[in-house]
């Protein structure tokens, strides 16, 4: 409290007390983060807004860390807390107008970073070194056993980064710290300022750390996911298929590389998640921006799903729906009834976009039998339909196009 009001009296976006405030979010939990701080932090947040322009891009950059922070440590108290600010993905977002190569080494760098953070606040927690989020810790046996799968989801990540990854044989305890040491050599200053800032848990049960890190990970899959599939319409509208397969495929291979997450949330204790999600209303993943972008870039959602909660929780994907946005099902099929050369550029995609929906039906199965185990048919996180909603869409077409076509060149045949 006396680092924030100082700071106010010389608001500088640099100079911000970080470390004071984070540490009092996580004492108890952002749930119950005391009246008096809140209302310094939004007398915060008001310095910034009525502040000129930064000068210079190293105060440019401080100011929208600062800026993001205070959107993600205020939306409780705003009324607005969802699960973007739960999961503070605009902290963790990619730079605007990436290219979908940057988008990919950003997610493989995220992905490593975030795991590599998990693995040390595990270690230190069996070790006793730290009181963060001490309610219903976990046996070391169940430790080691997060050790393990987090290394399995980083091991693709870390090869294609070109630093160190898993030695056969080693102690999950030895490689995840060496997990955590080669992330933290790896990260810029402000890498490694805006992983501490995007960890703001609701309560002190330790698993909800686990649970943050896990959504954070996906979520960087799929933001690179909608960058490919883009990518995709775009090289099959120019009628090169390879291009587009090539995308696809990328797309797909990010996807399964991804699914190992859900055994490490597996991991998570059946209590522990009972005890969080208490304080987690508001906040679901059906509000994920980046998973209904995928869904509506394959193709159109039916009018009956466009117009559900599931689409009207993500209000700017709808939108742009509506407003015609172009997917991979318009693309192929546009380019199948056009001229007949043209039809031969773009049948390699057909393959890609079917290993492509073969991989997303996998996940989307495997977010179902999650969902099943840790909730039953209990409401979802955030009091949304849980698994019977998952259970529906299941069932949800990746494409028409292909499955058009393939058919109407079976009738062909015959």
């Amino acid at each position: 409290m006396k680092a924030l009001t100082d700071w106010l009296a010389a608001p500088e976006p640099d100079r911000f007390p970080y470390a004071g405030v984070v540490a009092a979010y996580r004492e108890g939990g952002k749930h119950f983060v005391s009246d008096p701080l809140l209302a310094l932090l939004d007398r915060a947040r008001a310095e910034m807004t009525a502040a000129p322009a930064p000068a210079g891009a190293a105060q440019e950059a401080a100011r929208e860390v600062l800026d993001r922070f205070l959107d993600t440590a205020l939306d409780k108290y705003d009324g607005r807390y969802d699960y973007p600010t739960y999961t503070a993905l605009s902290l963790l977002a990619p730079p605007a107008g990436a290219a979908p190569e940057e988008i990919r080494r950003h997610r493989d760098r995220l992905v490593v970073h975030l795991l590599g953070d998990l693995a040390r606040f595990e270690l230190a927690a069996v070790a006793g070194e730290t009181a963060l989020l001490p309610q219903l810790r976990p046996s070391p046996l169940l430790v080691g056993k997060r050790h393990r799968l987090a290394l399995r989801v980083a091991a693709p990540a870390l090869a294609r980064l070109g630093l160190p990854g898993p030695v056969p044989g080693e102690e999950p305890e030895k490689a995840a710290r060496r997990l955590w040491e080669t992330s933290d050599a790896s990260m810029t200053g402000r890498e490694r300022l805006v992983l501490e800032l995007s960890m703001l848990p609701v309560h002190v049960t330790h698993d909800e750390y686990l649970f943050i890190r896990v959504l954070q990970a996906f979520e960087a899959t799929f933001t690179l996911l909608a960058a490919e599939l883009r990518a995709a319409i775009e090289s099959l509208d120019a009628g090169h298929g390879p291009a587009a397969a090539d995308r696809l495929r990328r797309a797909a291979t990010a996807l399964t590389e991804s699914a190992p997450l859900f055994s490490l949330l597996a991991t998570m204790q059946a209590e522990a998640f009972r005890v969080f999600r208490e304080f987690t209303e508001g906040a679901s993943a059906i509000q994920s921006r980046s998973y209904k972008l995928v869904e509506s870039l394959c193709r159109t959602p039916d009018a009956e799903r466009l117009h559900s909660h599931a689409y009207r929780s993500v209000p700017e994907v709808r939108e742009q729906v509506l407003a015609g946005q172009r997917t991979l099902d318009d693309a192929y099929a546009d380019a199948l009834s056009g001229p007949p050369g043209g039809r031969g550029r773009v049948l390699p995609a057909a393959a890609a976009m079917e290993e492509f929906a073969s991989a997303l039906r996998r996940w989307r199965q495997t977010h179902y039998r999650l969902a099943v185990r840790m909730l039953g048919n209990r409401s979802g996180t955030g009091y949304t339909e849980g698994t019977p909603y998952l259970g529906e869409v299941r069932k949800i077409p990746v494409f028409d196009s292909v499955h058009r076509s393939q058919e109407a060149q079976a009738t062909s045949a015959a």
